[in-house]
């Protein structure tokens, strides 16, 4: 390749060498993971996905010897917790955020409409532990007056303590960690949506309301989309602000129990890693908690998938794709 040749094509030559290298630092990442967590992973079997009991394993683990350790897991209370938490923070987070993102850009001034942009940028750039300290300070005394009384601690005594560090404030607080990505890119996307479509409605008499439902919110839903899919990943791997408030036990939700189960402490899989850290001096434990890891992974990876799969289908609807 002459000189000439090589400068034209030096940035070519410099993505080329960046992606593979993401890729090879991503490949590194899960090979690392999965061969910490296989001991684990071997020794369970599937009752790693379908058994509870990970927080009293946990502590059989840390005391086993180094010649026999306890490698056998259940995480199955970590994994709803997981799912529960984030699919209830979603729904209420994209219902929020959506709405804002309909007002701001659609109802506001454009003067207010850029400060609130400016406001909801800059919590989105908050640090998690910030929300944490928030949600002990305001969540968490406030549902404990609302809903723990004594004659519910003395009910459900047998199965848990009830305190205001439950499932209810973990969702509370993920809820507004990811209610301003979703606004954000919620907002930017119906900005995309091009006037002249917004003015032929109008001409055809159409209403406000029936303007940004038919054409606005349609026209944006590639960002809409990208935004909850975002918020679910934000959901799914927070750790520092959750672990502060949901109680710390790895509890499997009761049918019976009906919305108790919200008042019942929790431990999602992120969380978990974080409080269960100490125990890290064993290679039992250790294995267990990159087992919790390489869960994320896995769910991180599907939840990828999914987005593409999702975006194509959209995009394939649009008449973008053949």
């Amino acid at each position: 390749m002459s000189k000439k040749n090589f400068k034209r094509n030096l940035p070519k030559i410099i993505i080329c060498a960046l992606s593979a290298l993401s890729i090879a630092v991503i490949v590194f990442i899960f090979i690392f993971i999965f061969y910490k967590a296989f001991p684990v992973i071997k020794e369970s079997g599937l009752s790693l996905l379908t058994k509870g009991g990970f927080d009293r394993q946990i502590q059989e683990a840390f005391y086993s010897s180094e010649s026999e350790p306890m490698l056998t897991f259940g995480l199955l209370g970590l994994i709803s917790g997981t799912l529960i938490t984030t699919i209830s923070a979603l729904v209420f987070a994209s219902i929020i955020g959506i709405g804002a993102a309909i007002i701001i850009c659609e109802y506001a001034s454009r003067k207010i409409s850029t400060v609130l942009i400016a406001v909801v940028r800059l919590l989105a750039s908050v640090p998690s532990v910030v929300f944490g300290l928030i949600g002990i300070i305001t969540v968490v005394p406030f549902i404990e007056k609302l809903f723990v009384n004594n004659a519910r601690i003395s009910e459900y005594h047998d199965y848990f303590q009830m305190s205001g560090r439950n499932l209810l404030s973990a969702i509370i607080v993920l809820t507004f960690m990811i209610v301003p990505t979703i606004v954000s890119l919620t907002a930017d996307s119906i900005r995309t949506v091009p006037h002249a479509q917004k003015e032929t409605g109008y001409a055809f008499g159409m209403s406000k309301f029936r303007v940004i439902f038919k054409i606005i919110l349609p026209g944006s839903r590639s960002g809409i989309t990208a935004g909850i899919i975002l918020g679910a990943g934000r959901g799914i791997g927070e750790a520092i602000a959750v672990s502060m408030v949901c109680g710390g036990i790895g509890l499997l939700p009761n049918a019976s129990f009906g919305f108790i189960n919200f008042l019942a402490p929790t431990l999602p899989l992120a969380a978990a890693i974080v409080n269960k850290s100490e125990t890290m001096g064993s290679m039992a434990t250790e294995s267990a908690l990159f087992a919790c890891g390489a869960i994320l992974l896995v769910i991180g990876a599907l939840l990828s998938i999914g987005a593409k799969l999702i975006e194509k289908r959209m995009r394939k609807q649009a008449g973008y794709d053949e």
